[in-house]
């Protein structure tokens, strides 16, 4: 394909594109495919030689879009939206043309230099604490990853080898300190709330540590408090294990709820002091979904803001509520250097790989983003994620928010008004609802059930899709109206689904 061949396909692509979004709504939020569907309509080896873009293009949407759920749809409310703006997509548009490996500052300055700068923009957006700005008190700042557990991962990791270098720093012969951390590492123990994400549980997996989870109650609106910590930990250390890292949740899978943050810092206090000679308990704040909403100051909790301070590191996915593209997580860490230690590729020797050595970088006077990630090299994110700072606006971003807040408490509204048939179980919170369906005179179990079908049908029919999920016992669906093309109009034709499939459920019952 050459430039004028690009530019004809380029100009079809974007009008396909545009086109989709704007009759989105039309199409069936989930694919019909049955498993192991594309392999009978693909051939079973590449091409041997090249085929026309138009051969291509018309395989597109014969044999790839039939088996694609339509994330964008203002019909898809499941799980947490994957947001998706035309400002972001020009990003990655450019970011693709403009493609490299930017592990080091001098594979592209702009690209380093750029997401140093926006993510201190959003720092701010966000009022996250000083410690956590590139320029701030702390040595800290912000990288952005593909996702939030591989931010988790990579703070987890950060957090183990901390405290194993905390714990063995009287050892001074090298073996031996080694030797100890191996003997130590078999004790350490990450821990996140009950209604935490799966990704600390997993990186706890590839850190090669243990796991274990604080329990919640519904009592507590599903959330960690300070006493569950308490308790779990001075049972853990009763055992001779050492708590070392803690996922705190800003706005949990199941019900977006918050942990409580003061609770855990007065735990912190009390059972894990800042400078504890054989090491503190390392806190992340998980705020892939919910975190977003602080780019609104109601949102921006006094107690919450302050308890940041307190911990180690934060994220947020962008990509979800934020109106940037898939993969974007923007993470921040208090001191930047606990990163580098972790994962920096400078030799044992003292030196970077010969290939690596670059006087900016061997003079300190660059920030090379490949020792504050796992992977090596890395893609030119920042760039989509400037072009929406830039083209919404901070206000722009908090209107996007605030209606979602908005259509959310409008649904809740439209479930009050037919206690006959539904109760509210959490919610809403973050643009998040979780209902279940009620007939007078069952038990739980009989709800849970009904629940279920009703659940099955509506997802079965196809018109809307909804995740659900159980709590405390309860069979519960999601409803989360957060993705960019939703309107009042379809909140209230999903309520007129789920009121439909109730009464048919209830009638059948």
């Amino acid at each position: 394909m050459d430039s004028k061949q690009f530019r004809e396909a380029a100009i079809s692509s974007i009008d396909d594109i545009v086109k989709y979004y704007d009759t989105i709504e039309e199409r069936r939020v989930v694919s019909t495919v049955e498993p192991g569907y594309l392999r009978k309509l693909l051939p079973e080896e590449a091409p041997q030689h090249g085929e026309p873009w138009a051969d291509i293009h018309k395989d597109l949407e014969d044999k790839i879009i039939p088996g694609l759920t339509h994330w964008q749809s203002p019909n898809f409310l499941a799980w947490f939206p994957s947001s998706s703006s035309f400002p972001a997509m020009l990003g990655e548009m450019y970011s693709t043309a403009f493609t490299g490996a930017a592990f080091n500052w001098i594979c592209s300055p702009a690209v380093t230099e750029l997401e140093t700068i926006v993510l201190d923009w959003l720092a701010k957006a966000f009022s996250l604490p000083p410690c956590y700005l590139s320029t701030g008190p702390t040595n800290g700042g912000g990288v952005i990853h593909g996702t939030a557990s591989e931010a988790v991962t990579t703070v987890l990791v950060a957090a183990r080898d901390r405290y194993l270098r905390a714990a063995t720093a009287h050892i001074e012969d090298e073996d031996e300190r080694e030797d100890a951390m191996a003997v130590r590492r078999g004790k350490l123990v990450a821990l996140a709330s009950a209604a935490a994400h799966s990704s600390p549980k997993k990186a706890a997996q590839i850190a090669g540590v243990r796991f274990r989870a604080v329990p919640v109650r519904a009592a507590d609106g599903y959330r960690m408090t300070g006493p569950a910590l308490r308790e779990s930990i001075q049972a853990l250390r009763a055992r001779g294990l050492e708590p070392f890292y803690l996922t705190a949740t800003l706005g949990t899978t199941d019900t977006a709820a918050v942990d409580d943050m003061r609770g855990i810092v007065a735990v912190l206090d009390e059972l894990a002091p800042e400078g504890r000679p054989d090491g503190e308990i390392w806190v992340h704040v998980d705020a892939a979904y919910a975190g977003a909403a602080l780019v609104c100051p109601e949102y921006q909790q006094a107690d919450v803001i302050a308890s940041l301070a307190r911990f180690r590191s934060y994220n947020t996915n962008l990509h979800k509520w934020l109106l940037v593209n898939f993969d974007c997580s923007a993470v921040w860490v208090r001191d930047r250097r606990d990163l580098t230690e972790a994962l920096s590729t400078t030799s044992s020797s003292g030196g970077a790989m010969p290939i690596l050595q670059n006087a900016h970088t061997d003079a300190g006077l660059v920030t090379d983003y490949r020792d504050w990630q796992i992977p090596f090299g890395r893609r030119f994110r920042a760039l989509k994620v400037w072009f929406v700072l830039r083209a919404y606006g901070l206000e722009g971003l908090r209107a996007h928010i605030r209606r979602h807040v908005a259509l959310a408490e409008t649904f809740a509204a439209l479930v009050r008004t037919r206690r006959d048939l539904f109760e509210i179980v959490t919610g809403p919170r973050f643009a998040l609802t979780l209902i279940k369906v009620v007939k007078e005179g069952t038990t739980l179990d009989e709800q849970n059930v009904l629940s279920k079908k009703m659940y099955d049908a509506v997802v079965e029919e196809g018109r809307i899709f909804l995740s659900s999920t159980v709590v405390g016992g309860i069979f519960a669906i999601r409803h989360n109206p957060a993705t960019p093309l939703v309107e009042e109009r379809h909140v209230r034709k999903h309520f007129e689904i789920l009121v439909e499939a109730a009464e048919k459920v209830l009638a059948e019952a």
